[in-house]
């Protein structure tokens, strides 16, 4: 049984993380950090788990009674709680924030994407997992990446639910706001841009163009071999905010003269081994589809020279503790979908 702990337990990725633990065959959690509700019970705050567990939020984190610890922090604060806090060598992280997602000499954490990354998660000690939005472009642009037909500027349009902001409330998600309303935010700058760009330099022939953004892109290091020569493939996101709580809906636009037989074969070739990425070629997509489950489906069609990838997956759980319990899973030598065999409503 894996002893587990949870920092930042109050919040939403903290309460579907519990949600998911307490039915994994093979966890338990041991402790759920949060000092703000120390003492309450957990299903005061996260009430859909009312009659599910009696655990209580506690300010103590015994590291040395268990074998991983989650951290369902902000961003930025991982990094912090690490230099004023030791956890034994022994103990397991997965970060759910994006402190440690970008390669560097300074830490040892793995980018925790299963489905190129599988066998240094298998290895890890520390695992960062990726962000919402960067999970869902990248699942739709990792096949074509490597196929080597991104030899042009990507046009990415993203919509997600308000769950993705937090739960601390905020004008933009606050309901009144949010409810049958939709905004751009952060247009060209998101964040995820970084992390997405790193994985798909990582899987790209070395001959073919560097994959960059419009925002600085530095500190990502092009593969040995070159940068593929001629201008840089930059990858254009405009991220909106939905009035739904939960989900991301991406749409891709690659320009190539590939054939959408010979596409659709990479992309099912890509994915062959990945037990939660599919690849639908019989209907479209709707975002129901994936709600509640760990999945991301993706459609792909083409209209003369452009290819649209129209990918999907819930935000909390596939963009965050699905993958991270994922991880967990990985990083153990368990099956990869214990825990996770979650289906979505049938409305």
């Amino acid at each position: 049984m894996i002893k587990v702990g949870i920092l930042g337990a109050a919040g939403y990725t903290g309460g579907e993380l519990i949600r998911l633990l307490l039915n994994h065959p093979q966890a338990e959690i041991v402790f759920a950090n949060s000092e703000s509700n120390a003492g309450n019970l957990v299903s005061d705050v996260h009430e859909g788990l009312y009659g599910d567990t009696d655990l209580r939020f506690t300010a103590d984190m015994p590291f040395d009674d268990v074998d991983v610890v989650f951290f369902c922090f902000g961003h930025g604060k991982s990094k912090e709680f690490l230099q004023k806090h030791a956890i034994p060598s022994s103990v397991k992280i997965i970060d759910l924030a994006q402190d440690f997602r970008i390669k560097d000499e300074v830490h040892d954490f793995v980018y925790g994407l299963p489905e190129i990354h599988k066998d240094e998660i298998a290895k890890a000690q520390h695992v960062a997992n990726p962000g919402c939005y960067a999970t869902c472009i990248q699942l739709g642009l990792l096949p074509a990446a490597k196929m080597g037909i991104l030899q042009d500027d990507v046009m990415v349009n993203g919509i997600t639910g308000s769950t993705g902001a937090g739960q601390k409330p905020t004008f933009s998600s606050h309901f009144s706001w949010r409810d049958n309303n939709v905004s751009t935010y952060k247009i060209l700058t998101h964040q995820h841009l970084h992390e997405i760009c790193q994985s798909l330099n990582e899987v790209r022939p070395a001959t073919s163009p560097y994959i960059t953004s419009p925002i600085d892109s530095s500190h990502i290091t092009p593969l040995q071999g070159g940068d593929g020569g001629g201008r840089p493939v930059s990858i254009d996101f405009i991220p909106y905010r939905g009035p739904f709580p939960r989900g991301i809906f991406v749409t891709s636009v690659v320009q190539t003269d590939a054939s959408l037989e010979e596409i659709t074969e990479g992309y099912k070739s890509f994915y062959k081994y990945a037990a939660f990425t599919h690849v639908m070629t019989d209907h479209d997509l709707d975002l129901k589809q994936v709600v509640n489950t760990n999945k991301c489906l993706i459609h792909l069609d083409k209209v003369g020279n452009k290819l649209i990838v129209i990918s999907c997956i819930d935000n909390l759980l596939k963009g965050a503790v699905g993958q991270a319990v994922q991880n967990m899973n990985i990083m153990f030598h368990l099956d990869e979908t214990a825990g996770l065999r979650l289906k979505p409503s049938a409305f």
